[in-house]
């Protein structure tokens, strides 16, 4: 790499460093790893799933409520840490065309639709719980008690919203000039000899 290059990088990763809103004052370890345990678990169950139903012709029909259970924990998961790090799907077209001052208003207002609709699903998924403990409504596969598996969405719910207007706070206090502006193209290298 060239040394200008590698200047601008410094500079680049400086600034980064000190005004990016990609630096978290509540790091995602949880959520990563929390993500990252229920696909290892998924893994597992349907693996001796499988080596089950090969072997003995039979399955074990409570692997399906757990796996299920997982599935929606690890996307919740998986979705708190995106919007954490602005990661979400968005149109790009709309995004990127447009100037500084557009991209900050567009990601600050995908920000607060976006805390306001997980705020709303946390309150459902609440009152759902509050329900579930209310009636002892239990499960099919294994006969325990359902709110033990959606006791987690309220509380996955909550933290993606809080994610959500962390981020959209940030991205409002960052400086027009920040790399908050660069958004997802601060890891590549500028063009060689510039």
């Amino acid at each position: 790499m060239p040394k200008g290059a590698e200047v601008r990088k410094a500079k680049l990763s400086m600034q980064i460093k000190h005004n990016h809103p990609d630096r978290h004052r509540i790091p995602l370890v949880f959520e990563e790893g929390l993500a990252v345990a229920c696909m290892g678990l998924l893994v597992v169950i349907t693996l001796l799933n499988v080596l089950t139903r090969y072997f003995s012709d039979h399955s074990f029909a409570w692997t399906e409520e757990i796996s299920v259970f997982l599935m929606v924990v690890m996307t919740l998961a998986g979705a708190s840490a995106a919007a954490a790090r602005d990661r979400h799907i968005r149109v790009e077209v709309l995004y990127a065309t447009g100037s500084l001052q557009r991209r900050r208003r567009l990601q600050v207002a995908a920000c607060c639709a976006t805390g306001l609709l997980f705020m709303g699903l946390a309150v459902l998924f609440g009152r759902m719980v509050a329900d579930e403990i209310r009636w002892g409504e239990t499960t099919m596969g294994l006969g325990v008690p359902r709110w033990w598996y959606s006791l987690i969405v309220p509380v996955l719910c909550s933290a993606i919203a809080a994610r959500a207007f962390g981020r959209g706070w940030a991205s409002a206090k960052a400086p027009l000039t920040a790399p908050a502006a660069v958004s997802h193209e601060i890891d590549q290298d500028p063009a060689p000899g510039r």
